[in-house]
């Protein structure tokens, strides 16, 4: 007991003691923060992975600092990122995601909201041209190739017996094709086939997101086709509404 005593009488000594509790305090709480964004990180991501069924990155903001956005429940932004693989049997399409203003909060009939959503979205030359054949009844067999031209718009679905061109606009909050000429296809492929099942196609990839997510832009570029879909103030589905969610 005279040795504690001592101990607590020399002033380096309660200097040291001091510095090390509030070493071990620190580390304690750098160590949860860490694993509280971990698990959060892969919670999210299952949930992403789930809906667009590609393999997602997802990061929440650092500040404020992680543990006291799972107390309140209110999380300021996140960041989430999918491989670019696909979205649904969107082949070649990868997401970027920010998220900002997320509240938990159970009710009757949602689990919380999202202030706002903004998804930027790149859809290759390729992977246009993967998709369609897997997708597209018909126009799907014709096609071999497919090539963009920025400065109208459009691209081309390229095949042995013609080309379908066609112009990416957003249409019913959703991403649509609408055929501007017709070459060589001749009697194979009449035009009035082509639009009805480009429309079934986009209509299909595009449409029906979950949260109200819908498509706000798109434009063509030298690689492919680049899009901006959002949402505001979104209440998010419960466990039994999208099996999806049931992990958040």
């Amino acid at each position: 007991m005279a040795k504690i005593k001592d101990l607590f009488r020399d002033p380096l000594s309660v200097v040291l003691i001091v510095v090390i509790v509030v070493a071990l305090v620190i580390a304690g709480v750098i160590a949860g923060e860490l694993y509280g964004r971990n698990r959060a990180n892969s919670v999210v991501a299952n949930a992403v992975q789930c809906v667009v069924q590609d393999q997602a990155d997802v990061s929440f903001g650092v500040w404020p600092p992680f543990l006291m956005q799972h107390i309140s429940g209110h999380y300021t932004n996140i960041h989430i990122e999918t491989a670019g693989n696909q979205v649904r049997d969107a082949k070649g399409m990868k997401l970027n995601i920010s998220i900002e203003d997320v509240r938990l909060e159970d009710t009757a009939n949602s689990s919380g909201t999202i202030g706002k959503l903004v998804a930027n979205i790149t859809w290759s030359a390729d992977g246009i041209k993967q998709t369609i054949q897997d997708a597209v009844p018909l126009v799907g067999a014709f096609v071999t190739g497919v090539s963009t031209n920025p400065s109208a718009g459009t691209i081309e679905l390229e095949g042995a017996l013609g080309s379908i061109t066609a112009k990416p606009t957003v249409e019913d909050d959703g991403i649509a094709l609408q055929v501007t000429q017709l070459t060589g296809l001749g009697f194979s492929l009449p035009r009035e086939m082509v639009q009805p099942a480009l429309d079934a196609f986009t209509s299909q990839l595009t449409k029906d997101y979950p949260l109200g997510v819908h498509a706000d832009s798109v434009q063509v570029t030298d690689d492919g086709v680049v899009s901006q879909f959002s949402t505001q103030n979104a209440a998010m589905p419960k466990a039994q509404q999208d099996p999806c969610f049931a992990g958040l």
